[in-house]
């Protein structure tokens, strides 16, 4: 047995080396994009068409519409709201808004027609605003969520950054909420193991293949969108977000994308309990699995390894009198935290209550964090095999490929 516990726990520390040196940098925060370089204004300034799908979300925009209407940008800038179905009064909501800020004629609210077959709701409700948006020829889209507060000079800069470095996509992961205390514990990891999977450099990067994008906030150019087919071509994708971005990045040859983070403009979207963020998560774990049983096997052993092997290691070290195994595993703990630290001073500065001088405590805690998301990633596929996977605002979609 403990020749088998030093194993483990050497290739857990092996592991983390590799990850810290190798594997994009995807521990740091950056890109950040109010940090890039600021440079001249563009002239003339590219058509925007702002896409909005809102399904029951009357009581975020005052907040997040109005952020839209008072963007900076210079340049002609529509956005159009596609009431996907509520039961609420986001549609009425959203034109009185307008109104009180006499932006009646840049905004254009669209009664969504039923979900059609095939597609995912948001995906339907994006189209139908791409429809009748293209009828504008805009240069670019901006897809963003109806829970998305923008900073005033949020576009401004995108747009800059697309047209700069001619990306046919650009994207920022916007700023989660993280007021309350699963907020804290959970969702700068969940944006930690986004970058794992995703790193940024690589996404980044034209030589490489890694695609990803942000779902809250992207930046579209027409013409790239049209390439792929149009939203038609990931209609029944449920992590729509990085299925478009690998859709754009990956054709004929490798086309520029980016992606980065956003210290400014943010998701006011709540989740207040443990419940609502692991369902959240189980809603797509099992989806980014391709619904695989054996990769199923392969990531809960993988996060095993990982994240809990260390700890343990200590723990059963300390208590065996093995201080080789304790020491490593005492390392991997540490090499970890160092690593999971930068995001989690990036979220809990900005955090409400807990401030900085409880960052160390979050840090350490991640073995025990991903032990959640283990259980959430197990719970995903559970639903899937019950038939209750993929649930989102009243709608269950299954079978669902991530490409």
């Amino acid at each position: 047995m403990t020749l088998i516990e030093l194993v483990l726990t050497s290739l857990s520390v092996i592991i983390w080396i590799i990850l810290l040196v190798a594997r994009g940098g995807f521990w740091q925060i950056n890109p950040l994009l109010e940090t890039e370089e600021e440079k001249t204004p563009l002239f003339p300034l590219p058509k925007i068409c702002a896409i909005i799908p809102a399904r029951n979300e009357a009581n975020l925009l005052a907040a997040t519409l109005t952020s839209l209407f008072s963007q900076d940008y210079a340049g002609s800038f529509e956005i159009f709201l596609v009431d996907d179905n509520s039961t609420d009064a986001t549609g009425e909501t959203a034109n009185a808004i307008a109104e009180g800020l006499q932006k009646t004629t840049q905004l254009h609210v669209i009664n969504g027609k039923p979900l059609a077959a095939g597609w995912s709701g948001k995906l339907w409700a994006m189209e139908q605003g791409i429809r009748q948006a293209t009828k504008l020829e805009p240069d670019y889209f901006l897809l963003t969520d109806a829970d998305i507060l923008h900073d005033t000079n949020n576009l401004n800069r995108l747009v800059t950054k697309a047209v700069r470095e001619d990306l046919d996509l650009a994207s920022i992961m916007v700023r989660l909420r993280c007021e309350s205390f699963w907020e804290k514990l959970l969702i700068p990891a969940f944006v930690f193991f986004f970058q794992k999977l995703y790193p940024f450099q690589w996404v980044n990067n034209p030589q490489k293949s890694t695609a990803a994008a942000a779902g809250g906030c992207i930046l579209i150019r027409r013409q790239a969108l049209e390439r792929i087919g149009g939203m038609e071509s990931v209609r029944q994708a449920l992590i729509d977000d990085c299925a478009l971005a690998l859709k754009v990045k990956l054709g004929t040859k490798n086309y520029p994308i980016w992606l980065g983070l956003s210290s400014l403009t943010k998701s006011l979207r709540s989740y207040d309990s443990l419940d609502t963020i692991w369902d959240m998560v189980a809603r797509t774990a099992f989806t980014q699995l391709n619904y695989s049983p054996f990769l199923l096997m392969g990531t809960l052993f993988g996060m095993f390894l990982v994240y809990l092997v260390s700890p343990l290691s200590l723990i059963i070290g300390l208590l065996t009198g093995n201080w080789l195994v304790a020491g490593l595993g005492l390392l991997g703990w540490l090499l970890m935290s160092l690593a999971y630290f930068p995001t989690v001073h990036f979220y809990l500065r900005y955090a409400s209550g807990i401030k900085l001088r409880l960052s160390p405590f979050f840090a350490f805690c991640l073995p025990m964090i991903a032990f959640l998301y283990t259980l959430m990633t197990f719970d995903s596929a559970l639903r899937h095999w019950q038939g209750k996977g993929g649930a989102w605002k009243g709608r269950v979609y299954r079978n669902t490929k991530y490409f």
